[in-house]
């Protein structure tokens, strides 16, 4: 097993590589951008220096600098001791002779002059530089130290960026699997290339994981075998009820009679819901055969017609014919007779219910239309949890049908929609979409 990375330490190598590759960087381009800058003035100095270091010599023997900038000359002025001028270097620049020893800045030409006088037993001597030039020569020894700095920042933001994503890359994996994981996921997080700060985390992530899916195992289990240990006892009951009925001579015992039979058939008919339940929950994938669910869709239809005319519902179908798709045919089955038969328990009697498959550009829509109560606020949110019911005063159903269907649309990929009508009149409107299948 390979060493796990440090994201700390992968991120203080980084840094301190760009840092030191920085530093060596910008000494560099700054000593040689000033070099350059420098070097003509001093140059400039040591070509003034050699002509105002004694008297007869010629300018014109003296070559100039290479970069040489007429700016750049000092004016250097001589008085004696009376006080007569014996040299200036530059004619135009006029600049009165200080009254003490030292530096000063003093006007001269129309220019601002830094001055440095000396007197002494022979005489004075003045030298004086040009304040602009001195402006220059400070800011762009400023510039040459600050340019490097500046073109390095999105140098920096480069490498940091680059390090950044090879240290993290491995978490964009790692929040795509946490993303895409479904609920019944069991496999745990890989490990590999993690940095070693986020092991311990993801090493409990994959704890927690196992440890819901022996609960989730224990409670499917739990609810498995108590659905089908209750099928038995039911049913017998069911049998026993039916045979009390048939010889019940009193007429004023029947109403009781068929309140107890409504009551065992609905229990039986939850058990039966609670199985298929535990089955669909099951992992494994459905059998997928190619069929025409418009046959399908007016069978579930058909099935139910007894029961709208027993309520006094009008039933009608509109079904495009020969609608191909690949599935389990007995649990989408199962899936349009739970949301029919949802819809025929909530409408009244003098209700319609109208149910409707066309095409659609990807695939099919099959769609249950009623004209019952519809939903009351805040329960769309809620209309697939299990044992959950809109209309908690209503006798029959047991909160399982809608999940049941959600739980076959899961599995086969399809698109399933329970909310109120958006035509302004009163009721529910479910809609299943459904993948053509591909020739």
């Amino acid at each position: 097993m390979t060493r796990a990375r440090s994201l700390r330490r992968t991120a203080l190598v980084w840094i301190t590589a760009l840092l030191a590759v920085a530093g060596v960087i910008t000494a560099g381009a700054a000593y040689r951008y000033n070099e350059s800058e420098m070097a003509g003035f001093l140059d400039g100095q040591l070509r003034q220096i050699a002509l105002n270091a004694g008297p007869g010599l010629a300018v014109d023997n003296a070559p100039t600098a290479p970069d040489q900038d007429p700016e750049d000359s000092f004016a250097v002025t001589i008085w004696d001791v009376a006080g007569h001028l014996v040299h200036r270097s530059l004619p135009g620049a006029d600049i009165p002779l200080q009254p003490r020893s030292g530096f000063a800045d003093a006007q001269g030409g129309g220019e601002t002059w830094r001055v440095y006088t000396l007197y002494g037993k022979t005489g004075a001597v003045q030298v004086a530089q040009r304040m602009k030039v001195r402006d220059e020569i400070a800011g762009n020894a400023a510039m040459g130290a600050a340019l490097p700095v500046l073109l390095l920042i999105p140098l920096s933001w480069l490498v940091v960026g680059l390090a950044l994503h090879r240290t993290l890359r491995r978490l964009d994996g790692l929040a795509h699997d946490l993303a895409t994981r479904g609920a019944l996921a069991k496999d745990p997080l890989p490990l590999a290339d993690l940095p070693a700060e986020l092991r311990p985390l993801v090493e409990g992530m994959n704890g927690l994981i196992l440890r819901l899916n022996a609960a989730l195992a224990a409670q499917k289990q739990f609810l498995a075998d108590a659905a089908h240990t209750l099928r038995t006892p039911i049913a017998a009951m069911q049998i026993e009820i039916g045979n009390l009925a048939a010889n019940a001579m009193a007429t004023s015992q029947r109403p009781r009679f068929d309140a107890l039979a409504a009551g065992a058939r609905r229990a039986g008919a939850l058990v039966n819901q609670l199985l298929r339940l535990a089955r669909l929950d099951e992992p494994a994938q459905p059998r997928r055969a190619k069929f025409d669910t418009a046959a399908l869709l007016l069978d579930c239809v058909a099935d139910h017609s007894p029961l709208a005319c027993h309520k006094g519902i009008d039933l009608g179908a509109a079904i495009a014919p020969r609608a191909m798709i690949w599935g389990d045919e007995e649990e989408i089955r199962t899936l349009f007779a739970n949301l029919i038969e949802n819809a025929l328990t909530y409408s009244a009697a003098g209700g319609k219910v109208d149910v409707t498959l066309r095409h659609t550009e990807a695939g099919f829509s099959a769609e249950i239309l009623d004209a019952g109560p519809g939903l009351p606020p805040g329960a769309e949110a809620h209309v697939f949890e299990r044992f959950y019911r809109a209309a908690p005063q209503a006798a029959e159903g047991s909160g399982l049908g809608l999940a049941i269907a959600r739980r076959i649309a899961e599995r086969h990929g399809f698109g399933l929609e329970v909310r109120n009508r958006a035509d302004g009149a009163s009721g529910v409107l479910a809609r299943v979409t459904m993948p053509d299948c591909p020739t």
